[in-house]
Parts: C-alpha cells; structure tokens; sequence
C-alpha cells in the first residue's frame, strides 16, 4: 500500500516542500530511506521502529521504501522521524483518519516522544505561503511556531498524543500566538552607567542613527567594551518583520532559546578573537550561519580587533558592504543575510598605553608599526567612525550625577531614522540607512551649503582621502544633520564628521612614517 505524507525541509534559512512517499510491498524484510538523505535521516530507521513498537503499533513487515521527494534536494537532519512513522502507519492500515491537508516535521526519542528541532519559523512560514492549513510541529516549539499568523499551529509531545488526537479523543489545540507589541524587550545595560566619555557617546549616537560602522582604541579600561554593549539599548526597537528575520537565523543555527517566540533585542554577538573565518562567515556541511549572519538587524562586536586572525577580518570586507554573504560548498550554495553594525575595539599598541597622558608606553616604534599594521587598509576604509576614547577622569567616575538615560537617546535616534524613511519613501531611494546610500542617493540627499563644500574640499586635498573615505565623510554628515533637524548639511555637521575620520592619520600614517 502507498500514502504521501506532507512535511518540509530547510535550506539556509528557506523552507522547502517535502513529500513524504511510503511503499510497503512484498518481500524481504527491508526498510530503506532514499531521496538524498544524509546520515540522521537514514537513522530515522531506527528511531521510527522503536517509538512504533513501544506505542503498541505494529512494524510492517515485508520490504518498506520510504522517498523523500524532491530526490534532487539534500535532505538533513531528525525531523521526517514523525512524517515517516506516520506514512508507516497509513500505508499499514493501522491509521485510518488523519489531516491530509497538514505538514508534519519533528524528532522521535525511542519512547515516541517529540524533541525541538531545528528552522521551525521558517518551515511554518513556508507552509502558510503554500496554503497549507495546519502543520504538526513538536512541543518544544510552540513558540516559534505560533509567532506566525494565518495557519493552526498544533503542537505535539507524543506519538501517544497524536494518535489520541486522529482517532476523536482528547484533541490538541492550537498554539495561541502572543501578539508582537506583547513581547518582552529588555536591556540590563545603560547608557546612563557610563561615566564620562561624551564624545564617544556622541560617536554612539550617530552609528545608531545611521547604522554606521565604528572603532573605538583606547587604553585598557578606559571604557570601550561598556561602551559597546549599551549600543543595542539606543538602537529603535525591531520591527516584526525583521524580528520574524532574526529569529529565522537563530532557529536554524539551533540557538533560539526554549519558548521563545520571537527575538525582540536586537542582537549583539561578541566572538573571541581565536575564531576562525568560517566562525565569523558560516560554514560546515550543510552551511550553517557565521557570527556576522547571527548579528543580522543588530551589533557585531568585535574586541582586540588586531589579535584576530588577519584571514577572519578579510572575510568581513565584502559583507560589510553587501549586507549579505554566499557560503559556497562543493554541495550546496547559501546566501545568509548579515546586515550588521560592525563596532570594534582595541587598544592602539601591544602594551596598551601608546598616547596615554599619564602613562609611558613600553613599546618599540616597530612593534607599534606591526601591531596597528594588522588591520588592513581596505577594512580600517569600511569603518565609518573612528573614536578615541581616553582615560576617565577621578571627577566624572565619583560624580553622582545621572548621565543621560539610554531611552532619551534612542528617541532621537528614532527620530533621525524617521527622517531617514520619509526620505527614502520621497525620493525612492535604493539606501534605507544614511550607511547604506548608493552613489545616486548620495548626489540627491547630501545637498551641501557653500561654506560646507569648501570645508569638504578642503579637507578632501589637504588629508588626501580616499574616494570611499569621501563617502564615509559624506554619509556621516547626512547623518549629523538628520540628528539636528536640518535637511542641508552645513560646515559644523562637515567639522564633526571630519572629527571621527581622522584616527587612521593619527595612528595609521604617522605610524608608517616613523
């Protein structure tokens, strides 16, 4: 006897349809799984033949074939367990009503109880695009599965459950989906915490506004990491859409927490400087997204930027600009999202205290030349805002003032990328962020006065700026002037902005000519 039953697979962060096709026939006793399956699916044998027997079902005998259709699409992971038992259990006979119209995907223990599995948001949303009605998912995943409107969502902790379910007992219900507005959002980190430094929080200020790239160097414990940290709670708040995004990359690298349903906080991934440039890009077999594709919508930092490994950092340059990154295998070619905020932190040589006011640096001009050369060029040119950050006085770490609360500054934050959206939406920009603005954006949105033209060409002669660094520059100053409230950029946005890139001449430049 034949039956199909549906289910679906992930690729990346896309779903895929999957029929699942089961054949008993005479013959040998056999039981074979085909249609690219990769070694958890052959598994599958096992786990369904135990979870069977041990809910008082028989196990068919004679020889069972069970095709995973598409045969052309590589099928991975535990989750066609529950699909292929019950296809066993159809083309039996030992089930004779079931939802025929639903998809079904999840994990069996031995016992027959569902486990979590993997990309469940992104199969749910597949199957409410393909007009599916209902889908069958494993209990742990509730959650997820219900953030998703406009399909029933049924979530099951049982073979036991189900069968209950299909043959008119107790029925399972339908997870009931907590509204977005409704999600908790929380930081435990302020910007008010942080004593001093108001030019870094200055710098702060405006790579939120514009979602800019940053640098801070600085001595040791001078402040650069809590400043870094704080910079999620000024970012506005992430749109259901790009919550639904988010949490899609979290769900299929594994790392959505138990009962979540949607990532609210923006992210904020710090990875150690050991790792390697398959950890930051992606990778694997099937590909499973890097740190910089899991910071999507939110902060990558990246602390002691030198002491990564000079291959690592390469590997951002293009996602950096592309907001997107293509991990190609001999098998497979994903493309991950990864539009990131890129901060990073590091001392400016081995020692720590090169320019310190009070403290002697240790170091030799040469190891300061190789210690600052490690960051290329082309990547310290991808880096909008480059920030120092000094010691903190006595003064400002005992004052008892309050510093500015991490909510007023998110509100001009907000403002500033309102007037960003109503731009984007007049002109019909290509650019939704100041950073991301193409060169044609650039020439309609960056309206200069006079004065300002002069100051900018100035600058552009006199420190011999690259043609990105000019666009950096420009950017920026969008930027600044959106935060002032000013449709036209003026020569006190244009001096900020030259201000935050001039630290690769302080260092960099003056570095290499010693």
């Amino acid at each position: 006897m034949f039956c199909t039953v549906q289910s679906l697979g992930v690729m990346g962060i896309d779903a895929f349809e999957v029929m699942v096709e089961a054949d008993l026939s005479r013959g040998l006793p056999s039981f074979e799984i085909v249609g690219l399956p990769d070694t958890a699916v052959r598994e599958s044998r096992d786990r369904v033949r135990a979870a069977l027997l041990n809910n008082g079902f028989d196990f068919p005998t004679g020889k069972v074939l069970v095709n995973l259709a598409p045969a052309n699409l590589r099928k991975s992971g535990p989750l066609y367990d529950l699909p292929v038992l019950l296809g066993l259990l159809i083309s039996s006979g030992q089930l004779p009503y079931w939802d025929e119209t639903a998809a079904y995907v999840g994990e069996l223990s031995l016992s027959g109880a569902l486990k979590g599995c993997s990309g469940v948001l992104s199969m749910v949303l597949a199957a409410r695009q393909r007009g599916m009605q209902s889908i069958y998912i494993p209990w742990e995943n509730a959650a997820e599965g219900a953030a998703i409107p406009g399909i029933r969502v049924y979530p099951v902790k049982s073979v036991g459950q189900l069968m209950e379910h299909f043959r008119g007992g107790e029925p399972i219900l339908p997870c009931g989906a907590i509204p977005f507005e409704q999600l908790p959002c929380s930081f435990e980190n302020d910007l008010a915490e942080v004593k001093g430094q108001e030019t870094a929080k200055l710098a702060l200020e405006i790579a939120a506004a514009g979602r800019h790239n940053l640098l801070l160097i600085g001595a040791p414990g001078s402040g650069k990491s809590m400043l870094a940290k704080r910079l999620p709670t000024i970012l506005p708040e992430l749109s259901f859409e790009e919550a639904v995004e988010t949490t899609r990359i979290h769900s299929v690298a594994g790392i959505l927490p138990a009962g979540v349903s949607l990532i609210r906080s923006r992210p904020f991934r710090s990875p150690h400087h050991t790792i390697s440039p398959a950890g930051l890009s992606g990778g694997g077999s099937p590909p499973f997204p890097g740190e910089i594709s899991l910071a999507h919508n939110g902060v990558l930092f990246l602390d002691e930027l030198p002491e990564f490994s000079r291959q690592a950092l390469e590997v951002l340059r293009q996602p950096m600009e592309d907001g997107r990154i293509t991990i190609s295998r001999a098998a497979s070619r994903l493309t991950y999202p990864c539009s990131v905020m890129v901060v990073a932190a590091m001392n400016p040589c081995p020692c720590g205290y090169f320019g310190h006011p009070t403290r002697k640096c240790s170091c030799s001009p040469f190891r300061v030349n190789q210690y600052l050369s490690r960051i290329s060029g082309p990547l310290l040119d991808r880096i909008d805002l480059q920030v120092e950050v000094m010691p903190v006085d006595f003064g400002h770490l005992s004052s008892s003032a309050p510093g500015e609360s991490s909510l007023a500054v998110r509100q001009r934050v907000e403002a500033a990328r309102k007037l960003q959206d109503a731009r984007r939406e007049a002109l019909h920009l290509s650019g939704r962020y100041n950073a991301r603005l193409s060169a044609n954006d650039m020439s309609v949105t960056c309206q200069l006065t006079g004065q300002a033209r002069a100051m900018l060409q100035n600058a552009f002669e006199r420190m011999g700026l690259s043609a990105r660094s000019y666009d950096r520059i420009l950017k920026i100053s969008r930027t600044i002037a959106d935060l002032d409230g000013s449709e036209q950029i003026g020569t006190s946005h244009i001096a900020q902005a030259l201000q935050f890139r001039g630290l690769d001449r302080k260092y960099w430049t003056a570095q290499g000519s010693r």
